[in-house]
């Protein structure tokens, strides 16, 4: 049987298009992973087992980077990152203002304060033109968000936090694989923190995260950090956490690591079969930036209005299609991080994206029916019932 969802052979009939297809992603290498699975659960070492060691090798390499440490979540990897840092209690770190809620969290988390700076209107990244502004003597570390699977500006981000003498961290969830001016996202800052949720181009069966970086003294912190503060049992060093990525987990990331690269090539050639298609209507896109820049964790459609937006989105999910908002509140507004600060500068293009943008499914596995079906979708929301 597999890995094969018992509605997988009934999606089309009903012409439902999901955000995700979660067998998809085993199809062709399943009973391999099942038995490495089935030896691990009957041999134990559950925890920082030898596959766990094995992954990060692997994904260093992939990246470019001298080391990647394994954690237990994407937001445990900035929360950790920051506090190997030394960000804490009276330290402000800025970031961008529409981002996923745990960016900032894990900020407030370290009991620093989030400073939030807007985004640009045409690729929805950090406004590097206003990042100066945003920093002050109270400045820490920069986490600079690769939204949607688009690479940020990392070198010029850099440049300017080492002038301003701040650190400067990547929000990765979301982008794994894009590169910055040729060179992997995540290797060329103090670190790169990333996601392995279920929902993201390389996936595990689970909460899974890791962190890279070059800097030998700051992965063996980020060691100790994840493992109780402990070098061995019962000596422990730091004030650490409870933040280890499961050993199954890694196995499943081993599994598909391989596969990412080509996965990551469907999702672009996804993105521009929608943008040609969906061309004659009144929509923006995300820019994709240079060539490898754009994974396409997330399709942004852009419309109008926000009378638009819902409308389209309403009829996308009444026809089958699982639309979606990325993220309906920047992060400013959320009540959990209100406070002086976040509202220090304005950031109207943040709130404009908020009203007006909204996701296709852009899954790997999407064929062509799959896409005719969105495409028609939106073709016939602005030729029968747009306002």
């Amino acid at each position: 049987m597999g890995f094969r969802h018992p509605e997988h052979r009934h999606a089309r009939a009903y012409r439902h298009v999901p955000k995700y297809r979660y067998p998809a992603q085993f199809e062709g290498g399943e009973k391999e992973l099942l038995e490495r699975i089935e030896e691990l659960l009957l041999r134990g070492g559950y925890v920082l087992g030898e596959e766990v060691a094995e992954f990060e090798r692997r994904l260093a390499g992939y990246l470019g980077a001298a080391h990647t440490v394994g954690v237990n979540s994407g937001t445990d990897a900035l929360i950790l990152t920051l506090d190997a840092l030394g960000v804490g209690p009276g330290d402000e770190v800025v970031t961008v203002a529409n981002s996923f809620h745990a960016t900032a969290q894990a900020i407030a988390r370290r009991g620093a304060t989030p400073v939030y700076v807007d985004c640009r209107d045409d690729d929805f990244l950090m406004d590097l033109d206003r990042l100066p502004e945003a920093l002050t003597e109270r400045t820490r570390a920069v986490i600079l968000v690769h939204m949607f699977g688009a690479a940020a500006d990392v070198p010029r981000a850099a440049r300017l936090c080492r002038d301003a003498g701040v650190a400067l961290v990547e929000d990765c969830a979301q982008a794994i694989g894009a590169r910055s001016h040729g060179v992997r996202v995540g290797t060329a800052s103090a670190a790169g923190c990333w996601s392995f949720a279920p929902s993201k181009n390389l996936a595990a069966a689970g909460d899974a995260g890791a962190v890279s970086v070059q800097d030998d003294e700051l992965a063996e912190r980020l060691r100790l950090l994840r493992h109780f503060g402990q070098p061995r049992q019962n000596e422990h060093r730091v004030l650490g956490y409870n933040s280890r990525l499961d050993t199954l987990q890694a196995l499943v990331l081993l599994h598909k690591l391989d596969r990412l690269d080509a996965w990551n090539a469907r999702r672009a050639a996804h993105a521009a079969t929608y943008r040609a298609r969906l061309a004659p209507f009144p929509l923006r896109f995300q820019q994709p930036g240079e060539e490898g820049a754009h994974v396409y964790h997330l399709f942004q459609v852009r419309t109008e209005t926000e009378a638009v937006r819902d409308g389209l989105l309403d009829h996308l999910t009444a026809c089958g299609v699982d639309a979606v908002v990325r993220y309906p509140v920047p992060l400013p507004h959320q009540p959990a991080l209100d406070g002086p600060a976040a509202r220090r500068h304005a950031c109207p293009v943040a709130e404009e994206l908020s009203r007006q943008t909204l996701c296709l499914p852009i899954r790997p596995d999407l064929d062509a029916a799959e896409i005719g079906h969105v495409c028609d979708t939106v073709a016939g929301y602005f030729t029968t019932e747009a306002p």
